[in-house]
């Protein structure tokens, strides 16, 4: 039995088939830890989430900002974004059901040495802490008014943790570091505007996971989220989103032993060719 992390798929149905064959996934033997944004921009998000849902336990997911994007989208609580593909899954007949499974799974998931989350953790958070408080996003998520999460979820303020934090600044803060973190000061304040490569980050930022005295420093954490960054393997960090979605790869990552497995995913350049 072997687990392995795949980085953010977005709709790319033909490679992540492409993947599970050259990883030889038997899904009556193997798990998969997905890190998030199954959907948006590439072109079969529907099958994507079909295929996720099929796995039952056998498929780790956590939320990523595109995931979140869909949802509020689909209750009119944001318009869509240029370049967004999530009509078919709005269209479809079973759209309830994946809108409902999606509201259901993980911020954040740890098994061992090893976490999950889609973008990152802020540096006063210890895996523990990180898991208590997504847990308070995936319980408004899932609560009969999760409406009112999704129409106050949007905006950058607060953009830093502190304790005594309430209500929806509490949520967003959460939310926002879980599934839009890129960088951040030493002190935990995030910027939510580089998308780049980290040597053009803002002045006075380091890549959340470089923040001296991150209290999650000793867990082994897999995140997605920023293609600009590539496949980044450190000691205790692995970023999966290699830019499949822009013609880049589709990662795994075998948790046993670290190995990494890629496919080309050129022929989405393609079909993004000209969003």
């Amino acid at each position: 039995m072997a687990t392995y992390a795949i980085g953010d798929i977005q709709g790319c149905f033909q490679a992540l088939t492409q993947l599970l064959e050259k990883i030889k996934f038997n899904p009556e033997q193997d798990r998969l830890w997905l890190v998030g944004d199954l959907v948006n921009r590439g072109p079969d998000s529907v099958q994507v989430l079909q295929w996720a849902m099929g796995l039952g336990e056998r498929v780790i997911t956590v939320l990523g900002n595109h995931d979140l994007h869909l949802l509020a989208l689909a209750e009119g609580f944001v318009p869509a974004h240029r370049g967004d593909t999530l009509d078919e899954i709005l269209a479809a007949p079973e759209r309830a059901e994946m809108l409902d499974w999606l509201r259901h799974q993980r911020m954040i998931y740890a098994e061992g040495d090893w976490v999950l989350v889609h973008a990152g953790l802020l540096p006063q958070w210890s895996v523990k802490k990180a898991l208590c408080l997504g847990r308070e996003v995936e319980s408004a998520l899932r609560a009969e008014n999760y409406r009112e999460f999704l129409q106050h979820l949007y905006g950058n303020r607060p953009d830093h943790w502190d304790d005594d934090l309430s209500g929806m600044d509490r949520l967003r803060v959460i939310t926002n570091a879980m599934t839009r973190l890129r960088v951040c000061s030493a002190k935990g304040v995030m910027d939510f505007n580089h998308k780049g490569a980290v040597e053009d980050r803002p002045e006075k930022t380091l890549p959340w996971y470089e923040v001296p005295g991150r209290k999650s420093a000793k867990a082994n954490i897999v995140f997605g989220h920023w293609s600009a960054l590539g496949l980044n393997v450190g000691s205790r960090h692995v970023a999966l989103d290699t830019g499949c979605l822009w013609g880049g790869q589709l990662t795994a990552l075998r948790l046993e032993d670290r190995q990494v497995f890629q496919v080309s995913c050129v022929e989405q350049a393609d079909l993004n060719a000209w969003r």
